[in-house]
């Protein structure tokens, strides 16, 4: 039998199940009664995980939740098409897909061959893990103008080999690998 969390001991971060859907919890209150008998009421900010909703709501203390069959599995990028983008487990070698609605922008940074890490829940996939980092060669990049300084940084235009466009230093050429954050999709050195 899985294990039972009491609504009080989610913390932000913490994976819980509550009527057969997995959610991640983004932020925790917990307000304790003012009068005498109350109760102690826990406030969740939770994001589902098989659709990326989010949402608020409260639960009494004592509530219990179940503790998700989630499992995260190393899989490398094969390819994308009208069904969806295919995966291939690297432990049992069985090739997962995963829908546009499970990717979402993941496209942007994935390269055939890439390791990336798959969300599990009761063995079907439900999304991905990218690295906070990933490296991409610059394809096509506009000559750099010298003068604009007022922002403080002198930036160009370049297209990635995923297609994907980003601002890059003046420095950087076509052909060169630059490293890229996936969270705010923007340059953060040479690879």
């Amino acid at each position: 039998m899985a294990a039972l969390i009491d609504a009080i001991d989610v913390k932000r971060k913490s994976l819980f199940e509550l009527e057969n859907i997995p959610y991640s919890c983004l932020e925790a209150e917990v307000s304790s009664p003012t009068a005498r008998g109350g109760q102690t009421l826990v406030r969740l900010k939770m994001r589902n995980l098989l659709t990326s909703a989010v949402f608020e709501k409260t639960f009494k203390a004592n509530d219990k939740f179940k503790e998700p069959d989630l499992v995260l599995v190393p899989a490398s990028y094969l390819y994308s098409d009208n069904d969806g983008s295919h995966f291939l487990d690297q432990e049992s070698f069985e090739t997962l897909t995963l829908d546009s609605g499970m990717m979402g922008t993941a496209l942007d940074f994935l390269l055939e061959g890439a390791i990336i890490q798959l969300h599990k829940f009761n063995g079907n996939p439900i999304g991905l893990q990218l690295p906070i980092f990933v490296d991409l060669d610059v394809k096509y990049t506009e000559p750099g103008v010298r003068g604009d300084t007022s922002s403080g940084s002198v930036t160009k235009p370049a297209t990635l080999e995923t297609g994907m466009e980003i601002r890059v230093p003046l420095f950087i050429k076509e052909g060169e690998k630059v490293r890229v954050s996936t969270e705010t999709r923007e340059f953060q050195s040479r690879a």
